[in-house]
């Protein structure tokens, strides 16, 4: 009778996790796991390896967020004093301005950058990307140059070969603005700080082109 129950229990879950699946959840989410798993041509295994990819659907979530770990603290200087950079003279001078308004605003609206009042600054770099458009960076290495570097150790490819010997099954995901994942401490944010003509902000997460930044993601 209990192994009934079960039986009857587990059908209840799959029905619920259908109906989640197919009206609960955002299109995006379920058009980027199908397309993942379209290639798969058992469709046991392809069911299989959706399921997976559904119990980690957050992974999916288009919208923006961090990790579930403890602020990160990647920037040590030190007793060293406060580099203050002064901002870079824009080459276009209300197109860099519009660039680097609309960027910061996004940024704010994500919660990724906050106000601030460190004497801590490092300057905007606009890089021009194969598709023409500028990118929004900041130039850390008068940063980087007074941190302590971190001596974590990277991964070995032929060790993390080795270990994938045994699989039938590859996957690779490039996870969009892995950084911005990765909450950043209270002590380290008044480093990262940047200047616009409208304000001064500081990241909360881990910003690119930090020293340590690969070592700590």
């Amino acid at each position: 009778m209990s192994s009934f129950h079960f039986f009857e229990e587990n059908n209840l879950n799959n029905d619920l996790q259908k109906h989640l699946r197919a009206e609960c959840y955002s299109d995006q989410i379920r058009k980027q796991i199908l397309d993942s798993t379209i290639h798969i041509e058992n469709p046991k295994h392809r069911l299989a390896i959706q399921d997976i990819l559904w119990r980690n659907k957050i992974l999916f979530d288009p919208i923006p967020s961090t990790i579930n770990i403890p602020p990160q603290s990647t920037i040590k200087t030190g007793d060293h004093p406060h580099i203050y950079s002064k901002q870079y003279p824009a080459s276009h001078k209300h197109k860099d301005q519009d660039i680097k308004f609309q960027e910061t605003q996004k940024l704010l609206e994500r919660g990724q950058i906050e106000e601030s009042t460190s004497p801590w600054s490092s300057p905007i770099v606009l890089v021009k990307k194969k598709d023409k458009t500028m990118q929004f960076c900041i130039d850390y290495r008068r940063l980087n140059a007074v941190t302590i570097k971190d001596a974590f150790p990277l991964s070995r490819i032929n060790e993390i070969f080795y270990q994938l010997s045994d699989g039938i099954y590859y996957t690779k995901f490039d996870v969009k603005s892995g950084y911005f994942q990765v909450p950043l401490s209270k002590e380290d944010r008044p480093k990262t700080v940047f200047s616009t003509r409208h304000n001064h902000y500081q990241f909360t997460v881990l910003p690119q082109g930090i020293t340590n930044g690969p070592a700590t993601f």
